[in-house]
């Protein structure tokens, strides 16, 4: 009931206790913080997604914690506060049916979870303990640019059971038509950003890969993201997506 009735605000709108059941099912969807801790280790790349080619992004499932009204979050510094290690988001979204030409003042939203793996807007139930109903961190909207990027500060992602670390993406076109629904994906493994950051006070233990993440275990060629820096200097996320606009 929760969930229909903050899928249908996110329509008219535009359109610490880890999460106890895996919040993101792949289904079909239509339509600065400052760095806490001490290790330095660099997260080695993984490929860009979407470069070089017109493949349209996958569509994976917005819910159950979609930002309630994007439209009100027009903003570049997403944190509201929340602490963690910095992160850069810059996505690129290009139009798979002009050539993968790069796709000017489309309204692109993101939303994750916290470093506890908690979302604002949502909780004090089964599905999140923690009661964030009433604040609005890590979510945000920006108008892609003559190079159809966008740019975010934020903190890297925590996760919860059942999800690897992730970040949701909503593309509209400029009129406010659904293009595209999907998440990004984060490398993994030795040397990667998600072993250094270690899962935060929770570390790894119980952490769901993404080749077992019940989104991405089909595969995530078309979401993984390129991930470089440090939990000292902090993290530069780029990816790019295609989609028909």
């Amino acid at each position: 009931m929760e969930r229909k009735h903050f899928l249908k605000s996110l329509l008219l709108g535009a359109a610490s206790t880890p999460v106890l059941l895996s919040a993101c099912g792949k289904e079909t969807v239509s339509p600065t913080a400052s760095t806490s801790g001490t290790s330095g280790t660099t997260g080695t790349t993984g490929s860009s997604s979407g470069s070089g080619s017109c493949a349209v992004a996958p569509t994976e499932t917005e819910g159950p914690f979609p930002t309630k009204t994007p439209s009100s979050y027009v903003r570049t510094d997403i944190t509201d506060g929340k602490t963690g290690y910095a992160l850069t988001i810059s996505i690129t979204v290009n139009n798979s049916n002009a050539n993968c030409a790069a796709l000017a003042g489309a309204l692109v939203d993101i939303w994750h979870c916290d470093a506890e793996g908690n979302y604002s807007e949502y909780g004090g139930s089964g599905m999140q303990a923690t009661n964030y109903q009433s604040v609005h961190f890590l979510r945000g909207r920006q108008v892609t640019d003559a190079s159809g990027k966008v740019t975010f500060r934020s903190i890297f992602p925590g996760w919860y059971s059942g999800r690897a670390t992730h970040i949701h993406v909503h593309v509209y076109s400029a009129t406010g038509t659904s293009l595209k629904v999907t998440q990004i994906a984060f490398p993994e493994g030795s040397g990667t950003a998600v072993a250094a950051v270690n899962g935060y006070a929770k570390g790894l233990s119980g952490y769901t890969a993404n080749a077992q993440d019940n989104v991405f275990s089909d595969g995530v060629s078309l979401e993984l993201a390129t991930v470089t820096g440090s939990t000292t200097a902090g993290f530069q996320l780029a990816w790019a997506l295609s989609v028909p606009a």
